[in-house]
């Protein structure tokens, strides 16, 4: 089952411009000017995302000169995925499993 922390991360997750954050982050490292440019949110906006990201775990930053460069860390994506194929196998049983009314 999911732990409290797994939750937590599925509601970071959950917000439509963070999806689309980490979607775009998959793909190659950007700084805050190329979210905004490919998302059309707001830099303060697009700041508090990001920062909701790094809390969580899900990106890290690395400096570039004035600059600051976003990365997705695969390897919570990765343990999410599998705590979701978890479940799916255990859906595709219970099916079998039916619990007897009172």
């Amino acid at each position: 089952m999911m732990t409290s922390v797994d939750t937590d991360l599925v509601r970071v997750l959950a917000d439509p411009l963070r999806l689309q954050i980490v979607t775009l982050l998959a793909k190659e490292m950007l700084c805050t000017s190329h979210l905004v440019e490919e998302t059309g949110a707001r830099q303060t906006n697009l700041s508090n995302h990001l920062r909701v990201l790094r809390e969580a775990g899900v990106v890290e930053t690395e400096p570039c000169g004035r600059y600051t460069y976003y990365k997705l860390l695969p390897d919570v994506i990765d343990r999410l995925a599998g705590q979701f194929t978890g479940l799916a196998e255990s859906a595709r049983t219970a099916s079998e499993n039916k619990r007897a009314c009172p």
